[in-house]
């Protein structure tokens, strides 16, 4: 149990808890390790735990009609992974599709046990609103991103906001994720370079002017 306990103390969202109620979240919780490019849940699919991602990475999507892949967003470590719209049901009703780009540790709390335990009891509650607020800030970002931003808008938005893992993939895997053509993100990625934005060094970008990041993405 200890050991569980020094894992769930990873994560921040159960930081205000004491020993006795991080040893229940114990009781009513898993520790599971899944493998680089295993699936977590498809969409569609119903859970009865709620997860928290302790530590790797883990691409969130969907399948459009034609089968193609519809990148949404990243979840990295010490966050919520599951999407929640509400908490009348036992069941969480997945709205997507999440697979681990990396191996990854998850904790599996029984959502049920959970609500009992404490939720009900109002313990975690600001905690839970503020992880759901920040669900819904992503899909706001995957708004603005797919019908907003321009291709150098895509770009600036994710070397700010999700720089480790654009330099960790290939840039023809970025241009797929962004759902822009690999010459554009090449084209893009000079002329931020030319403007002094950002440099690359053994192909992995610096930023060196943020601000002049923010107002690409601020249009």
């Amino acid at each position: 149990m200890d050991e569980k306990q020094d894992q769930i103390k990873k994560l921040s969202f159960f930081s205000s808890l004491n020993e006795e109620q991080l040893r229940t979240i114990g009781i009513i919780s898993k520790i599971t390790v899944y493998p680089k490019n295993s699936i977590l849940y498809y969409e569609n699919d119903i859970n009865d735990r709620i997860f928290f991602l302790i530590s790797g990475l883990l691409k969130v999507y969907k399948i459009d009609k034609f089968e193609n892949e519809i990148f949404l967003y990243h979840i990295h470590k010490n966050s919520l992974i599951s999407e929640l719209t509400t908490l009348d049901d036992n069941s969480i009703h997945c709205f997507s599709n999440a697979e681990f780009l990396d191996e990854s540790t998850v904790l599996e709390v029984d959502f049920t046990e959970f609500k009992d335990e404490f939720l009900s009891k109002n313990i975690l509650n600001n905690e839970f609103i503020n992880e759901i607020l920040l669900k819904t800030q992503q899909l706001h970002c995957v708004v603005n991103r797919e019908l907003v931003f321009d291709a150098t808008a895509k770009v600036a938005y994710t070397l700010q906001n999700d720089l480790e893992m654009f330099n960790s993939l290939k840039r023809h895997e970025i241009s797929f994720m962004l759902h822009i053509q690999p010459e554009t993100l090449s084209r893009v990625l000079k002329k931020l370079k030319r403007n002094n934005i950002i440099d690359i060094e053994n192909s992995d970008v610096v930023i060196i002017d943020i601000e002049k990041l923010n107002t690409i993405i601020k249009g």
